[in-house]
């Protein structure tokens, strides 16, 4: 029999799932707000964004796990901005090629990836002293951590001050307006995503009180 620890195994789950929650990066760690604030007007970008940035946290974990006895402590730094670079020109290029639309929606904060302060975090915190398939995990999941709050503020912002989603017109077709409503325009300022994120973090607090003394 071997000793090999299974590649879903409990411990490994919860690379995955506790950054979707309890330890989501930007709910209770505030990090990567700027970029959190600053493209969820519409749903698309933020869904694009999203998995622009499990995929280069994903890999940029990947690259540092399998690089980790190698790299001189006192360059490592460089390193991790060398390998992010890398993996959001590769993102950005992709971008441009098949989805130029949403990639001039994005501008340049699909550049800005790589100052997003989760992906330096995950790299210090967990690529650069654990396996690469561990590593692998952490970066989906706290990637898909940072995407799930982008996508619901989005959600919120685009349907309320839009009345769409994904572009549809949900509102005028479920008869809202017939009613007297009428968009919130304030809902695609940016002070509205700082609220909204706001009120999700309390929601999420005043569910896990431990939250509230960490």
């Amino acid at each position: 029999m071997s000793g090999k620890e299974p590649l879903l195994s409990p411990k490994n789950l919860r690379l995955l799932t506790d950054p979707l929650a309890r330890n989501n990066p930007v709910t209770v760690l505030v990090l990567g707000i700027c970029s959190a604030l600053a493209v969820t007007v519409k749903l698309e970008p933020s869904i694009v964004m999203a998995i622009s940035v499990i995929i280069v946290t994903a890999f940029s974990n990947l690259v540092i796990s399998l690089m980790r006895n190698y790299i001189p402590p006192r360059i490592r730094i460089i390193v991790q901005l060398v390998v992010i670079a890398a993996m959001v020109i590769i993102v950005d290029q992709v971008l441009k090629a098949y989805a130029y639309n949403v990639s001039k929606q994005l501008s340049v904060f699909v550049g800005l990836i790589i100052t997003n302060c989760i992906i330096m975090g995950r790299l210090e915190a967990f690529a650069l002293g654990n396996k690469p398939w561990p590593a692998f995990l952490d970066g989906v999941g706290n990637g898909a951590g940072y995407g799930f709050i982008l996508i619901v503020v989005a959600f919120f912002r685009e349907l309320l001050g839009s009345g769409t989603l994904l572009g549809y017109p949900v509102l005028e077709k479920i008869g809202l307006y017939k009613t007297g409503y009428v968009n919130n325009g304030m809902m695609i300022l940016p002070p509205m995503a700082l609220i909204t994120l706001g009120i999700i973090i309390w929601v999420q607090r005043s569910r896990n009180k431990d939250l509230i003394e960490s």
